[in-house]
């Protein structure tokens, strides 16, 4: 992580890392066959950091907006370390075709991991909601979470404090929409946003 943060990306070969790690490139190789799976273990390790922060509060509060709000403002924090590397980085997982991208089959493992905190979030939560959206609501609230990883990358103020402040925006508006979502006049609309995430995804 430091050489990818210190180099950048695609300037950092296995045969630094092994270097730096003091470990012959063959044996780098027998534990990590890429750069791709050195990745994919930070993806998976950077998850069980935010699962961990988490926990106390998904054990503890039971309004959706507190629940939604911590686990945001949780990644926020555990991601500091590595702002300065996802910078760098960022721009290999936007490629569609990349397997560090968020939606690839390589990156499946920390995708329903992350899909997973979310799915806490909402089964967690006392508040009412639609039952159908309840179903599709953690996946969309990851997608959502991409949002903020996107603003987040791009933040430059101290502290990512802008980013701090979208999530402070963001979580009363998403937390009014869900709330809404089962108010007899609102339902067919909420039916019909889920036919379209549902139709989208397939």
């Amino acid at each position: 992580m430091r050489l990818f943060k210190e180099r950048g990306y695609e300037a950092t070969t296995m045969r630094a890392i092994a270097a730096e790690a003091g470990v012959s490139v063959g044996n780098a190789y027998y534990y990590f066959s890429s750069k791709e799976q050195l990745v994919q273990a930070y993806y998976d390790r950077a998850q069980s950091e935010h699962e961990a922060a988490c926990r106390d509060l998904l054990a503890s509060e039971r309004k959706f907006a507190e629940r939604l709000s911590g686990v945001l403002r949780a990644w926020v924090r555990v991601s500091d370390p590595y702002h300065e590397f996802a910078v760098k980085f960022f721009k290999h997982a936007s490629e569609p075709s990349n397997p560090l991208s968020p939606f690839s089959g390589e990156s499946a493992p920390a995708r329903e991991a992350a899909i997973g905190i979310y799915r806490e979030v909402v089964e967690g939560s006392q508040d009412r909601i639609d039952a159908e959206l309840r179903e599709e609501l953690p996946e969309l609230l990851w997608l959502s979470w991409l949002g903020v990883v996107l603003y987040w990358v791009h933040d430059t103020s101290p502290g990512c404090e802008r980013t701090y402040r979208l999530i402070e925006v963001m979580v009363p508006l998403i937390d009014r929409l869900v709330g809404l979502s089962h108010l007899p006049g609102l339902r067919g609309v909420t039916k019909d946003f889920i036919t379209a995430v549902r139709e989208l995804r397939a």
